[in-house]
This record gives C-alpha cells, structure tokens and sequence, in this order.
C-alpha cells in the first residue's frame, strides 16, 4: 500500500465522523458517493474521485473537522484536489477540482436541479458564487474534466441517505493503491 492510500485511510479515521451540514458523516457521505458511482456504471477513476471528492474537508488549515453548519470558509474542493494530486492523476483530481462548480453549473442548465438539492447545499451554494450565469456555463463546459465533474456532482447530491448501508473504506484499499501513479 503507498504513503497516500495509508494517508487517506488515517484521515477517514481520524475526520470521518464529521459532519457538513447534512445529516450524514463525511465518510457515510463519501462512501453513498463511491457507490453511487459504481451502480451508475462510471469508471474506476470517477468511483475514486467520488470516494475522495471532499477530503478537502479533512485537511482544514485549523484543523477542524468540517464547515460550521453549511457554509463556506475555505475551497475545500481545491484544496482536496491538490493534496490528491501527489499521488493521482488528473482523471481523479480535476473532476475533485470541479465539483462545486459543476453544482453552480447544474442549477444554471437545467433549472429543477436547485430544486433537488438539499437544504445544506443550497445554503452552501450562495456562498459558493451561486447559480452561473450563461457565459460562465459555457466556459465550465468546455473545461478539461468537467462532464466527469457532473457526473460526480450527481453522485454526490445522491450520498446523503440516512437510510443505506454501503461498502466501507477497506473495499476500496486495492482500487486506491492501483490508481496512484
């Protein structure tokens, strides 16, 4: 197993059971997530990427676990992509990247989007930039990773049940550990 997946594994230990303002932790959150990923058939990279898309939450310069209710004081986003990309390649950090803006994204296109987003996330996307206007939905379209940032997004608005159970952390060690380079 390399550094970074014995890395990750310690984060979730240690920040998993945090909570963003939805009524799941981080990690049940990230795993919904994964799984999601899976059921709808996308590729290994993207099961990884929405396994790790809000490790950013876990790195917080304070050292807080995660965001005080729903809001945004830090781009967690950026900051879990980067950290990430020691050990992943872009097929895994960009859509990370741009997943917050592939929410903004969303609610610009297609307009009942907003409505199905949780309250947390709705809040959280004011202080996000809030919905896009045309100009800046064209230009996220045309972004390297964007279509797999969607496709992430969607996974992520789904991880947040109360009521599933799925694979833990450990079903993913082999993927992890064969997706660094």
């Amino acid at each position: 197993m390399t550094d970074i997946v014995a890395e990750i594994f310690e984060l979730f230990a240690q920040h998993g059971a945090g909570r963003y303002g939805e009524d799941v932790s981080l990690e049940s959150h990230m795993l919904q997530s994964a799984a999601m990923a899976r059921a709808l058939g996308a590729p290994d990279t993207l099961v990884i990427a929405a396994l790790l898309h809000d490790v950013g939450h876990f790195l917080r310069p304070d050292g807080e676990v995660a965001l005080e209710g729903c809001g945004r004081n830090f781009e967690h986003e950026a900051l879990g992509a980067a950290w990430l990309s020691r050990g992943f390649g872009p097929e895994i950090t960009q859509p990370i990247a741009l997943h917050v803006e592939a929410k903004r994204y969303l609610c610009a296109v297609e307009p009942a989007y907003f409505e199905g987003l949780s309250e947390a996330s709705r809040i959280s996307l004011m202080a996000q930039g809030g919905i896009m206007s045309d100009e800046e939905a064209g230009a996220f379209a045309l972004q390297p990773g964007a279509e797999a940032a969607v496709l992430l997004r969607r996974c992520d608005d789904r991880g947040k049940d109360t009521s599933i159970t799925v694979e833990q952390l450990a079903h993913y060690r082999d993927l992890l550990a064969a997706s660094v380079r």
